[in-house]
Formats: C-alpha cells, sequence, structure tokens
C-alpha cells in the first residue's frame, strides 16, 4: 500500500475510534432489563417507609381505620400516578422522566426548575435513606449519643440539630452505594434486583409470621383496623390537613414507580417494558403494603404503633421491628434490624441509578451544567451526576432527621407529580398525531383525579408541615436566578416518535 494510503487508512481508522469513543462519553447504554426494571420500581418502592411512616401516620390520624384507610387512599393515588407515567414513560422513553414531561408541555423554565427540584430531591432521599440506615442499625448494636447538638428555630418551629455516629454510618452507606452505580447501569441493575429479591422475600416473610404464629388475640386489634373515627390516642378529631399529612407519609412510602422513566433510555424495549415494570410493580406494593400494616394492627396494640421510631419517639423501635418481636422473641430486633437495612441500601441504590440521569438529560439539551452530562468511557454512566449526587446527599445526611428529610423530599414528588399529571393533559393536545403505546385508562379522570389529590394534599402539607413546606419552597426558588444562564443556548426539547 502506498504511505499515503497507509495514512489515510490510519486517520480513517484513528476518526472511527474517536467517533466510538466519542460516542460512549455521551450515550447511555439499553442494559436494564424487564427483571431489572421492575426490581427498580419495587425496590425503591419498598425500602423504609412501610417499616417506619405507620407511626406518624397513627400520631396524625388517631386510629388504626384511619391508617389504613390512609394507606390505600395513598395506594389508589399511587396506581394512578402509575398509569400516568406509563403513558408518559412510553410518549417520550428517553433519560430524564419528568424534566422531559415539564418541558415539553410547559417550556424551558418549568423543565430547568423541575431539574433542580429533582436534585434535591435525590440528595435529600438518599440522606433519608442514610438516616434510616442508622437507625436501623441501632436495633442491631447501641449506637453512642451525639457527639454535638443545637437547638435550632427554622421558619417559626424548633428541632435539634446533632452529629454523631449516626450521621457518619448515614454518610458512609452513601459513599459505597455511590461507588457501586459508578462501576456501570448493568452491575447497578443487578445488585437492584438481588437487594429486591431479599427484601420481597423479607416482607412477606414478616406478613405470615405475623398471622400463622402471633396469638389470635391479635385478631380484635386487627378488627379495630376495620372502624372510623379518631380514638383517644389522637386527642382531638380528626381533620382534612391531618388525613393528608398521613398520606404524604404514605406516599414517601409509595414513590418508586416514576423512578423507571428517568431511565427508560437504558430499557430494552421501553414501548413494552416501561409500563410493565411501572404499573406491575406498583400494584404488587400496594398490595404488600396493605398485607404488612393489616400485620401489624394484628400483632400489635395501637399504642405500641403510635409510640415507635419516629420523630416524636426517636429512641424507640421500628413499628416492624415490634411486629416481629410477637413472633421472633427476643431475637426479633436483630432479625428486623438486618431485613430493614437490606431494604434500606437497595432503595438508595435504585434512587442514586435513576435520579443521576436527570440532570444528566438536562445537560445533553444545554439547559444544565455541563458537567453533569458526562459519560463513563468504562462503565456508560453519567458519573459526575453520580459523584454530585452523593456530596450533596452528605451535605443533607448531617442537616436533619429521617421524618424532616422524607417529608421535604415528599412534598417535592408531590409537586412533581402533581405538574406531571396536568403534563399529561397538556401533551394529549400538543402532541396529539404523536405515537402512544400505552395511553393511559379512562382519560382524562385519571390525570384529573391524579392532579386533584396531590393538590390537597399541598395544601394539607403546608397547614400541618409548614417547616417542611417553607424549606421545600426556598429551594426550589433558588433555581430561578440561574435559568437565565442557560436558556439562550438551550437546545430544542426533544419530540416523541412519529406514529408508524
Amino acid at each position: 500500500m502506498p504511505r499515503f494510503g497507509r495514512m489515510a487508512g490510519a486517520r480513517h481508522a484513528g476518526s472511527g475510534f474517536l467517533e466510538c469513543y466519542a460516542r460512549r462519553m455521551t450515550e447511555l447504554r439499553r442494559d436494564l432489563t424487564l427483571t431489572r426494571g421492575i426490581a427498580i420500581v419495587v425496590g425503591i418502592t419498598i425500602g423504609t417507609g412501610v417499616f417506619l411512616k405507620s407511626a406518624p401516620m397513627a400520631q396524625a390520624v388517631g386510629s388504626p381505620g384511619l391508617v389504613m384507610a390512609a394507606w390505600a387512599a395513598a395506594g389508589l393515588v399511587a396506581t394512578f400516578g402509575a398509569l400516568c407515567f406509563a403513558e408518559l414513560g412510553t410518549l417520550m422513553p428517553h433519560a430524564g422522566g419528568e424534566y422531559l414531561y415539564l418541558r415539553a408541555a410547559f417550556g424551558d423554565l418549568s423543565g430547568f426548575l423541575y431539574v433542580c427540584m429533582s436534585f434535591v430531591i435525590g440528595a435529600a432521599s438518599l440522606a433519608a435513606y442514610g438516616a434510616a440506615f442508622a437507625i436501623f442499625l441501632s436495633d442491631l448494636t447501641p449506637l453512642p449519643a451525639a457527639w454535638v447538638q443545637y437547638d435550632v428555630r427554622l421558619f417559626g418551629e424548633s428541632f435539634v440539630w446533632e452529629f454523631g455516629l449516626r450521621q457518619v454510618l448515614g454518610i458512609a452507606v452513601i459513599v459505597i452505594f455511590t461507588a457501586v452505580n459508578l462501576a456501570g447501569v448493568a452491575f447497578g441493575g443487578r445488585v437492584q434486583t438481588f437487594l429486591t429479591s431479599l427484601k420481597v422475600v423479607a416482607l412477606v416473610g414478616l406478613i405470615i409470621g405475623v398471622f400463622v404464629f402471633v396469638p389470635a388475640g391479635g385478631a380484635e386489634d386487627l378488627a379495630t383496623a376495620t372502624q372510623g373515627g379518631a380514638s383517644d390516642a389522637a386527642g382531638s378529631a380528626l381533620t382534612a390537613s391531618a388525613f393528608g399529612a398521613a398520606m404524604l407519609a404514605a406516599l414517601w412510602a409509595y414513590s418508586g414507580w416514576q423512578y423507571l422513566p428517568m431511565t427508560a433510555s437504558e430499557v430494552r424495549d421501553p414501548a413494552k417494558n416501561v409500563p410493565r415494570a411501572v404499573i406491575g410493580g406498583g400494584l404488587l406494593v400496594v398490595v404488600l403494603y396493605l398485607l404488612v400494616n393489616a400485620a401489624y394492627f394484628y400483632a400489635l396494640p395501637f399504642d405500641a404503633v403510635v409510640t415507635s421510631s419516629s420523630t416524636a419517639y426517636p429512641n424507640a423501635p421500628a413499628v416492624g421491628a415490634r411486629a416481629a418481636q410477637q413472633f421472633l422473641g427476643s431475637d426479633a430486633l436483630a432479625i428486623a434490624a438486618l431485613i430493614f437495612l437490606i431494604s434500606t441500601v437497595g432503595s438508595l441504590n435504585g434512587v442514586l441509578l435513576t435520579r443521576a440521569r436527570v440532570p444528566y438529560a438536562a445537560a445533553k439539551d444545554k439547559l444544565f451544567f455541563e458537567c453533569f452530562g458526562r459519560v463513563s468511557a468504562a462503565s456508560g454512566v453519567p458519573s459526575t451526576s453520580i459523584v454530585l449526587h452523593g456530596l450533596f446527599a452528605v451535605l443533607f445526611a448531617v442537616s436533619g432527621t429521617f421524618d424532616q428529610l422524607t417529608n421535604l423530599a415528599t412534598l417535592m414528588y408531590v409537586l412533581g407529580w402533581g405538574l406531571s399529571g396536568m403534563a399529561l393533559i397538556v401533551l394529549r393536545r400538543k402532541m396529539a398525531q404523536a405515537a402512544r403505546p400505552y395511553p393511559v385508562p379512562a382519560y382524562p379522570w385519571v390525570p384529573l383525579l391524579f392532579v386533584l389529590v396531590m393538590t390537597g394534599i399541598l395544601v394539607s402539607a403546608f397547614l400541618e408541615s409548614p417547616t417542611e413546606a417553607g424549606a421545600a419552597l426556598l429551594l426550589l426558588a433558588l433555581g430561578v436566578p440561574l435559568y437565565p444562564l442557560f436558556h439562550r443556548r438551550a437546545r430544542p426539547a426533544i419530540e416523541p416518535t412519529p406514529p408508524a
């Protein structure tokens, strides 16, 4: 071959390598199967809430029947949300989830603010799982008192800020799973599938153990769960805002169905697998949650549920551990704590795996900081976004308690869900000719009811939890001054696939 031919061939080969490398640096891989997709939905959803949130819910509404009603109502709402997100996720099967839907429906500003909000949600959620990890670990081995404590007053309310070994442990588990997710989405998906399998088996074991081995006298407590009305534990008549606060707590436990669409660009055959995983996984969780809460009230008197681990009773065992103790005896706390630890890290892994894809998608559209769009050539994941989520989660981990962090995150969830339901309605008109592999049933009633309930929960949250609501608004407002830095150079929004 002539010299110039060899040189041209070398240049051609070199340019092909560089093009391939550049593509690997910017594109995600479709490594999530249907099984891994279901594992993400179920694995994130079944985390800490089902083991911890029944106590603050009982404190809010005052009777077993109303706690069960709040779980059932939140489950119905979560199902409506899953149906809406199944349509949206197949309409625009790309990385980003709610960011894509809001931007396409309402413009660049709403998309940008959602990315800012998602980053805060992700960090707060990871920190909450870190806090829950320390709570459950303390059931295995006593942890020393906090090294530092301060009384803090914010938005007219007082709370105690503390830092000690609990916070250090929460930070450590965040760092470990940040490293896991840097190894690649296939590896993170396999870890998620394994952890999800363990936690589902453990949850089913708790349900069966209570109903088979707890003495029959527990049926009296379960029978009480079918009765409405506030009990003496509430101390006052039930209000709509109190029931809304209980639903808000339950929605933290149900949050998970919205995560898979954030990774739709990494799901194989998303038109089929996204709705199957979102809806099927969501319904499985609703059934398990109702059964496990029935088990709580079968195994425990209502006062034992009210005084379980929560902000009001920070040193008490989790309600799930107390229920397990009824048939496992003195070994219950250790066994239950181990189960809860597995469940917690499974949710933490899933949240980090999915949330990192939201700012990645916005960065590719030049509507967020460019560094979030970097993809590791070795593992094919948005490595910078994963690391920054982990770092900000560490900051949140030293700033609040489990209930404060989850209330903050859930308020932002609810706001994003409500806007996404509205976006579905807008996109039905705006993109009327687009292909919709999975149209939501009973349209427009399902999205309308979903939006209405989200609005009511937000109103009740401002009445019942003004501190967390004020913090959520403040964090959201911080993104507004940054918007002018990006909107002029942003790329056009992604268009949905036209019908065949």
